[in-house]
């Protein structure tokens, strides 16, 4: 039964704490991510081994984020969400648990993270019900001239959390508690804890929305899937495009007018995907220091890269009337330099300084391929389109971590080298591939059709 009429506060309250949910999940993730690396080597385990858990926990967060998303109308957001937050504690918490237990010698360092990614699969098959029914909910509760705004902001919450993730992540080691050492477990102890507190938190404060019999469902207030929130994965802009515009002309991924760019879009998000997964191992060693010591300059180096991209995107672009194809061929160049140069890095100053080049680059091609897709259609097909481009941006941390960390077993230079030389091809395709839309600039459908949104 639908809650009574709550005092003028409460919409802002209620705000409040759905913006926590979306960093709570985002800022969570990327703090693992940058610890893992040193987990790894600390434990013993192969480095592909480290991949593979986030690349296994992406694969279900892309299959299971749909799923969750249809049925947020059916259970209710408020359900969908519980469900998501109390996936996400859960699952760290059993990841934490399993690492100590490698950390005091219990079992093996192999054992442990196998038992840690079991630990992912939770957070992959769960975790990704949240984003979507957050969505909802606010959409259900702001006008259709608010409702944009209001998405942004929330999605804003996701490339926060990737700089507070990796940025607070050192500060999170633990001691040994009652003899039982925790040290770089300690990351996924707070972060579950914190989850928990934000489980209760919507436990009490949300109002119970089930659906009644005979209630139908609105069409202009569903929830989207959202990318899966990895290092160097800031939103695009995309899935805000997707919660705010029916689907009521679908593309296909091989359409003609968007076939190019969403090349373009697996492509360059492969070539982020890859180098950001490697970086902590080659923070370690390049700069030989121990795995215990490496979590504050890898920390360093993932906020200057995350800050770069977020710079771009929130700050420059917003600034400049450039068009999509403009941007991507611009980005693209960035992105190659930078990521040569971080593979040639020897100091923490080089690597973080071509880290965050290489995040520019990104940060414009990001955007570039949500507009410039969004822009090659119609109305009608918008929220198709931007579908399509959430689902090729959280398809890329698939494998592209793990491709990345391979090839960094073989040479720790070549997952940098063959990501810079692979954007110098895409540049090459881009050129001839990618048209310009009409004669609209991307300021004038900002990150994925906002305006077109705003005029409705």
């Amino acid at each position: 039964m639908t809650a009574a009429a709550s005092p003028s506060s409460r919409p802002d309250r209620d705000f409040a704490l759905l913006f926590v949910v979306m960093l709570t999940i985002a800022g969570g993730n990327t703090a693992l991510q940058s610890v893992l690396p040193a987990l790894g080597r600390s434990l013993k385990v192969p480095d592909s081994a480290v991949a593979a858990a986030f690349s296994v926990s992406a694969l279900l967060w892309v299959l299971a984020a749909p799923f969750w998303a249809n049925r947020a109308d059916r259970h209710g957001r408020r359900a969908m969400i519980l469900l998501g937050m109390g996936g996400f504690a859960l699952s760290l918490a059993i990841c934490g648990i399993c690492l100590a237990a490698g950390i005091n010698g219990w079992i093996g360092g192999t054992t442990a993270f196998v038992c840690f990614i079991g630990g992912r699969l939770i957070y992959g098959s769960f975790g990704a019900a949240a984003p979507p029914a957050v969505q909802a909910l606010v959409a259900g509760r702001t006008t259709r001239a608010e409702r944009t705004k209001a998405l942004t902001l929330l999605g804003s919450a996701f490339g926060l959390g990737t700089i507070l993730g990796p940025a607070i992540a050192p500060y999170l080691l633990l001691g040994s508690l009652g003899g039982v050492e925790i040290g770089l477990a300690g990351p996924a102890f707070i972060f579950s804890l914190f989850g928990l507190c934000v489980w209760i938190a919507v436990l009490r404060i949300l109002p119970d929305d089930r659906p009644r019999p005979g209630d139908v469902p609105r069409d202009d207030c569903h929830g989207a899937a959202n990318a899966y929130p990895s290092i160097g994965g800031q939103s695009s802009g995309a899935s805000i495009t997707a919660a705010t515009e029916p689907h009521s002309e679908p593309v296909g991924y091989t359409d003609p007018r968007i076939r190019s760019w969403m090349i373009a879009g697996l492509v360059m998000g492969h070539g982020q995907a890859m180098t950001g997964q490697a970086i902590g191992f080659l923070v370690i060693d390049r700069l030989h220091v121990a795995p215990a010591l490496a979590l504050q300059p890898t920390g360093l180096v993932l906020m200057m890269g995350a800050g770069a991209a977020l710079l771009v995107q929130w700050g420059i672009i917003p600034n400049l009337n450039l068009r999509p194809r403009t941007m991507m061929l611009t980005g693209l160049v960035f992105a190659a330099m930078g990521c040569a140069l971080t593979g040639l890095a020897t100091s923490l100053y080089s690597i973080a300084c071509a880290y965050a080049l290489a995040s520019v680059g990104f940060g414009f091609t990001r955007p570039a391929f949500t507009a410039g897709a969004s822009l090659a259609v119609g109305h009608n097909a918008q929220g198709s389109v931007a579908g399509k481009v959430t689902s090729v941006n959280g398809a890329a941390f698939v494998l592209g971590p793990s491709i990345g960390v391979g090839l960094y077993e073989v040479q720790h230079s070549l997952p940098y080298l063959l990501a810079g030389a692979a954007m110098l091809v895409l540049f090459a395709y881009a050129r001839f591939a990618l048209r310009e839309p009409s004669a609209i600039s991307l300021a004038g459908a900002q990150l994925a059709g906002r305006d077109e949104a705003d005029r409705l």
